[in-house]
């Protein structure tokens, strides 16, 4: 069987504008901010030609049900390119970070996936046409809206303008690399009832876009957690066990927030001070799992 590998970092989102009126999926999305994490998902994509096409999808060595984006990109795939029908392809995703929890796992999986069936297929895609279709995907599933443009480029971001890779625009965020993002997983949240739900949308777009506004006209880490700390508790999503660690971390001088969308508690933090904080994680998310991380600055890639 032949065989690809591809990467794309994970994601947190801090907050973000819904802009998804454009039918064209391409031009739908998002503005916000967010960080890439170096931890992420790696895609290995194995194909080999058969009587009639096939597609089996596995997530950390096993079939799942969470596999809707990715069959997305490869029927898209199927339809545009004639000359990889009647083909098995197994595509067999690892992620580094648990899957639903606001990571962005959905976009990293569509757009590792992208990456890796046009290099073994030997379509020549760029990351920006691999991104488009990732892009595309995500949002026609409803699991995501600026998730894959962000993962495409790595760093911390301001999305400045909604779309895909190529359309869409990013400004990076100034973050030295002695940061680390500090998480405090509990549980999942279902991404694409929150960006159905009437209410919660309405909340989102009423807050969101102005503190894009604010975060392009000074773009530092210290507003990022700021305002991601106040979308959050505008949006109104904060459960108990979130709350308990935020106000917490609140009595030690740390601004954290909720990723969009999980039952999570993150921050970006300087590695000396990393510690403190960690304690305040296990003396009050005892029951969630603490997952560290650099930030990618790179973005998605093929791996060799």
């Amino acid at each position: 069987m032949k065989e690809a590998r591809a990467f794309s970092p994970c994601h947190i989102t801090g907050f973000f504008q819904i802009l998804d009126q454009p039918a064209n999926s391409l031009y739908a999305g998002s503005r916000g901010a967010g960080v890439s994490l170096s931890r992420g998902l790696e895609t290995i994509v194995k194909v080999r030609k058969a009587l009639k096409s096939s597609l089996q999808v596995k997530i950390n060595g096993s079939a799942s049900n969470s596999t809707r984006v990715s069959k997305h990109v490869v029927d898209a795939f199927l339809s545009r390119f004639e000359r990889i029908e009647n083909f098995e392809i197994i595509v067999e995703h690892h992620a580094e970070v648990p899957i639903g929890s606001g990571f962005g796992t959905s976009g990293a999986a569509a757009l590792s996936l992208a990456l890796a069936l046009s290099d073994v297929f030997g379509l020549g895609m760029s990351k920006m046409e691999a991104g488009k279709m990732a892009h595309a995907a995500e949002v026609e599933c409803k699991t995501g809206l600026g998730t894959v443009i962000a993962e495409a480029f790595g760093g911390l971001e301001v999305r400045v303008k909604p779309g895909a890779p190529g359309i869409g625009e990013t400004k990076n965020v100034p973050a030295s690399k002695d940061y680390a993002v500090a998480c405090l997983t509990f549980d999942s949240l279902p991404t694409e009832k929150f960006l159905t739900d009437k209410m919660t949308r309405k909340r989102i777009n009423e807050f969101g876009g102005n503190l894009v506004d604010k975060l392009i006209e000074q773009p530092n880490v210290a507003n990022f957690m700021n305002f991601s700390r106040q979308f959050a508790e505008h949006v109104g999503l904060i459960t108990e066990k979130v709350r308990r660690v935020l106000n917490a971390a609140d009595n030690v001088n740390f601004v954290c927030s909720m990723p969009m969308f999980g039952e999570s508690v993150f921050t970006l933090i300087k590695q000396e001070s990393l510690e403190e904080l960690l304690k305040v994680f296990r003396k009050y998310g005892a029951d969630g799992k603490i997952i560290l991380s650099e930030i990618d600055f790179e973005g998605a890639r093929l791996l060799k």
